[in-house]
C-alpha cells in the first residue's frame, strides 16, 4: 500500500487536456515494481552495459565538508548512509563522479537550507497565519520530503517553523535537514506517474514493506551478489526500473498548484505556480528527451557506481542535478557554516560552475540580423532560440531574462542602450524595479532606451493587482517566457499560456522570438557601429527581494543580509555582436 501526498487535479486537466491523460493513463496507477511504458531515455538496457571500462584512481577533492548524517530509520536511510558506498567514483576521463560528492553541493541536497525559501515561508505565513498549517505541509512535501513523510505515516503534525522541523531539538530535524535525499527519490514508485494525483508532491513511497525489504529503484540490473551486499550495507533491495529518469518523476515536486487567496483571506481557487513538466510535455522535447537527459549530465564513458562494483556502467547519470539558481548556491557557499551545510565550499563550486556552463551553453542563443542605416536610426533584428526542454526561465516564478543591447560608434562612443543593471539587481528603466504596482510589457521592437525587452512572469492578485506573494497570485498579467520548440501558442493550455502582449505577437512562436531593433542614435555618427546583444537572467528578480523588506521573521532578514551581501549580478546566457559600415 503506497502513501500518496493526495490532491485534486484541476478540472481543466480532465477537460482540456485530453491528449495529455490518454498518454499518461497507459502508465497508470499499479502495484507492481516492474518497468512501465517507454518514455525517453538515455539510459539503455542492461545488456548495452559495457561488460569492462578501465577506472582511474579518484581524483583528489578540496573541501571536504561536515560529514553527511548516517541515520538509518523503518523508512529512509540519512544521505550518509548510501554515499558511503557511492564514493570514490571516477569516469573514464578521470573526473569526479561521486554520487554523494556531486549531490551534497547541489539545491536537492539543501532544499531545507535554502534561504529565499525559509524566507519567503516565513513571510507568507506571518501575512496569513490562518493559513499557516496549510502552506508549510505543502512546503514541507518537497522541501523536507522525509520528515513529511514519517510525519505523515505516523499521523502527527507536519510544521517547519519555529518548534517545526527546522528546530535542531525536533525529532525529525536529521531528516527534514538531509533535503531530497537518495532513500526518498529512489523509493519513488512508479504508481500514477504524470497524472496529476501525483503532481504537488503527491509521489507514491510504499508504508508496509520491514526494514531490509524496501524497494530502491535505479535505471540498471543488480546481479545477486551485488543485491546482497546492498541489502546488508543500507537494507534496501535494488530493483532495476526506467521510471527514475523519468521526466514523470520529477514532475512530482516540479508541477506545483498553490491555493490562493482572495482580499478577504479566503481560499478561492488555486493557481499554477510551477509547471515545467506540463510545458515539456506540450513541446517538441517530450519526444526526444527527459529532465534528467538535461540535468543530469552523462559521465564519460563506464563508472563502477558502488564501491563493490567489478561491472562499470554506461552512460552513468551524474547527480550534479545543473539547474538555474547559481545565485542561491553562492549564497550557501558563503554563509554554509551559519546555514549548517554539510557541503564544502569545493562541492558548493562544482555546482555553481555546472549550472553557469548549463546556462551559458545549452540554454539560448541570439543572432542580430539585417542591420541598416536609416537617417539618424539603427535598425535590424533579434533572434532568440529557446533551447530548453520548457519555457525560459520556468518553474518559480521569480526569475527573469532580458535583452541588454548596446550600440557604440566607431570611435567607441556608446550611441544606445536598452537593458543595462545596477549594482542591487535592479533593470534600468524596468518599470517593474521602479515601481511595485507596473511591470514592462512585452515589446515587438524596441525603438528607445525607456524599453527593455524582458521575459518574465507577472503576477496577479485576486483583484488584478501586481504581487510577488504566491498565496496572492490568483493569475498572471504578463507571462512572455520563452516558449520550448513545437509549443503551439495558439492551443488552450490555461496553466501554460502565453499572457499579455506576446500572445498577438507573430513573432513570439515555439521555441523563438524576433525583436524589431529601431533606435536612434546619439552623439558622434562615426562608423562601423558595432552591436552587442546579451541575453541576461536572474534567478530572483529585483523584485522578488525588494518586496519580502516589509516582512517580519528572522528567516527574512537573514536573507536579506546574506542578499545584501552577495551581488544579485545576473548571468550571460548568450551572446551576439554585428558590425554595420557606414
Amino acid at each position: 500500500m503506497g502513501e500518496h501526498a493526495r490532491r485534486r487535479g484541476p478540472a481543466w486537466l480532465t477537460l482540456a487536456l485530453p491528449l495529455f491523460l490518454a498518454a499518461c493513463a497507459a502508465g497508470g496507477p499499479t502495484p507492481t515494481v516492474t518497468a512501465g511504458p517507454v518514455r525517453p531515455t538515455r539510459t539503455p538496457p542492461p545488456t548495452a552495459t559495457p561488460p569492462s571500462t578501465a577506472t582511474l584512481p579518484p581524483a583528489e577533492v578540496g573541501d571536504p565538508g561536515a560529514p553527511l548524517p548516517t541515520e538509518r530509520g523503518l523508512y529512509f536511510a540519512a544521505s550518509g548512509a548510501c554515499a558511503v558506498c557511492h564514493e570514490n567514483l571516477t569516469d573514464d576521463g578521470g573526473a569526479d563522479v561521486s554520487i554523494g560528492a556531486e549531490w551534497r553541493g547541489t539545491l536537492m541536497a539543501n532544499a531545507a537550507r535554502d534561504p529565499y525559501w525559509a524566507a519567503t515561508l516565513r513571510a507568507e505565513v506571518e501575512a496569513h497565519p490562518e493559513q499557516r498549517a496549510a502552506i508549510e505541509e505543502l512546503c514541507a512535501r518537497c522541501h523536507m520530503p522525509m520528515a513529511h513523510f514519517i510525519a505523515r505515516a505516523g499521523d502527527d503534525d507536519v510544521a517547519i517553523l519555529d518548534d517545526g522541523f527546522a528546530d535542531p531539538d525536533h525529532a525529525l530535524h536529521t531528516w527534514a535537514m538531509d533535503g531530497i535525499s537518495c532513500s526518498l527519490c529512489h523509493q519513488i514508485r512508479e504508481d500514477g506517474l504524470g497524472l496529476p494525483d501525483t503532481f504537488n508532491g503527491g509521489y507514491v513511497i510504499d508504508r508496509e514493506l520491514p526494514e531490509g525489504e524496501r524497494l530502491a529503484f535505479g535505471p540498471y540490473s543488480i546481479d545477486e551478489t551485488q543485491s546482497q551486499i546492498m541489502v546488508a550495507g543500507s537494507g534496501y533491495v535494488p530493483v532495476a526500473s526506467q521510471h527514475t529518469g523519468s521526466s514523470e518523476m520529477c514532475a512530482t515536486c516540479h508541477t506545483l498548484y498553490t491555493p490562493y487567496l482572495d482580499a478577504t483571506g479566503a481560499v478561492a481557487g488555486e493557481f499554477p505556480e510551477q509547471v515545467p513538466y506540463l510545458e515539456w510535455f506540450y513541446s517538441s522535447y517530450r519526444r526526444t528527451a527527459t529532465c534528467a537527459d538535461c540535468h543530469m549530465p552523462e559521465a564519460q564513458g563506464g563508472v563502477n557506481i558502488a564501491s563493490s562494483s567489478t561491472n562499470p556502467r554506461s552512460p552513468f547519470a551524474r547527480h550534479i542535478f545543473a539547474g538555474a539558481n547559481p545565485y542561491i548556491l553562492t549564497i550557501l557557499q558563503t554563509f554554509g557554516a551559519e546555514l549548517g551545510v554539510t557541503a564544502g565550499t569545493t562541492h558548493f563550486q562544482e555546482s555553481i560552475d555546472a549550472s553557469l556552463h548549463f546556462l551559458g551553453e545549452e540554454t539560448a542563443t541570439v543572432e542580430v540580423e539585417d542591420l541598416e542605416l536609416r537617417g539618424a536610426r539603427l535598425t535590424g533584428q533579434i533572434v532568440i532560440d529557446n533551447l530548453a526542454g520548457h519555457k525560459f526561465p520556468t518553474a518559480y516564478p521569480s526569475r527573469r531574462a532580458w535583452l541588454h543591447i548596446t550600440v557604440h560608434d566607431g570611435d567607441g562612443q556608446l550611441v544606445f542602450e536598452s537593458g543595462s543593471f545596477l549594482p542591487d539587481g535592479s533593470i534600468v528603466e524596468n518599470d517593474n524595479d521602479a515601481d511595485p504596482t507596473a511591470f514592462e510589457p512585452h515589446y515587438q521592437a524596441i525603438v528607445g532606451a525607456n524599453q527593455v525587452q524582458i521575459y518574465e512572469a507577472i503576477l496577479r492578485d485576486s483583484e488584478g493587482a501586481v504581487t510577488t506573494s504566491v498565496m496572492r497570485a490568483a493569475g498572471y498579467l504578463k507571462d512572455n517566457r520563452l516558449l520550448a520548440e513545437g509549443f503551439q501558442k495558439s492551443a488552450p493550455y490555461q496553466d501554460i499560456a502565453v499572457r499579455g502582449e506576446a500572445r498577438d505577437d507573430p513573432d513570439f512562436i515555439g521555441g523563438s522570438d524576433r525583436v524589431l531593433l529601431d533606435v536612434p542614435l546619439s552623439g558622434t555618427r562615426r562608423t562601423p557601429y558595432r552591436v552587442t546583444v546579451d541575453l541576461l537572467f536572474q534567478p530572483l528578480g529585483f523584485r522578488w527581494i525588494e518586496n519580502l523588506r516589509p516582512a517580519a521573521g528572522e528567516e527574512v532578514q537573514d536573507f536579506l543580509r546574506f542578499a545584501g551581501a552577495v551581488p544579485n549580478e545576473p548571468v550571460v546566457v548568450a551572446h551576439a555582436e554585428a558590425e554595420l559600415e557606414g
